[in-house]
């Protein structure tokens, strides 16, 4: 098959971007839109141009490294799919694909598809741990959870912190990622002592990279990768507010 990519270059964040367009042909349907974007680039570096920068590691949806918008949709058409698990046969024989970075102010732009996440990564430093001494694991039934917990907390830890929810929010808000990883751990016993303090230390990093508000219009979840429920968003705002309340340093963090 063959398609037209019109994708973003921008060599960095301090110069102006353009769209350019690109023909690959001979594409495998059974390729991943990762897989296309290497044939693209080893196409460009035999005729001695520039390849186009796009993150990835696992390529297996893991990692959350991988991430773009394809036709103004993050990750692109397939739902619970990250780029590198899209395949080319769910699209047309002929058909033109836009593709260009997440759009955040807290993500900018290092070149063409990539971007800064860091911002992520300050939010986990923040609080998103447990601070427990470490040695042989307890017995299986010597820390009691009910299977909804243990579940809710399952579905939480999914999330690999790809940035979608950010890309596709027209706020840009990070409230699924952050409430993601608060939820995880405020679910089971380990993560209790902390629990305040973990909230709003989060969520004040997460206002501190300038992401935007959240206003439930529910895109974040439309796009996520890994169908995160908007519900860890409400635990997020009930466990900061419950924190800010009665954590002495709340005031400080």
């Amino acid at each position: 098959m063959r398609l037209i990519l019109r994708i973003w270059r921008q060599k960095n964040r301090n110069t102006k971007g353009k769209f350019a367009r690109y023909e690959v042909n001979d594409v495998n349907p059974d390729m991943s839109m990762l897989e296309c974007l290497d044939v693209l680039n080893e196409d460009l570096a035999r005729r001695g141009k520039e390849p186009v920068a796009f993150e990835h590691d696992c390529r297996e949806g893991i990692c959350g490294s991988c991430g773009f918008m394809i036709n103004g949709v993050a990750h692109g058409p397939l739902s619970g799919t990250t780029v590198c698990q899209l395949t080319m046969r769910h699209f047309k024989d002929g058909e033109e694909l836009i593709l260009e970075p997440w759009r955040a102010r807290a993500f900018p732009l290092v070149k063409d598809l990539a971007v800064d996440r860091n911002a992520f990564d300050r939010i986990i430093a923040a609080g998103g741990y447990i601070s427990i001494s470490t040695g042989s694991a307890p017995d299986g039934n010597a820390i009691p959870v009910s299977k909804e917990r243990a579940d809710a907390a399952m579905d939480a830890a999914q999330c690999i912190g790809c940035g979608a929810c950010v890309a596709a929010c027209p706020n840009a808000s990070a409230s699924l990622f952050t409430g993601a990883k608060i939820t995880h751990l405020g679910l089971l016993p380990q993560g209790q002592p902390e629990r305040d303090l973990r909230a709003v230390r989060m969520v004040t990093q997460m206002n501190l990279e300038q992401f935007g508000q959240c206003t439930n219009i529910g895109e974040c979840v439309a796009v996520c990768p890994k169908l995160i429920p908007i519900e860890v968003i409400g635990r997020m705002n009930h466990d900061y507010i419950a924190g800010s309340m009665r954590e002495p340093e709340a005031g400080e963090a």
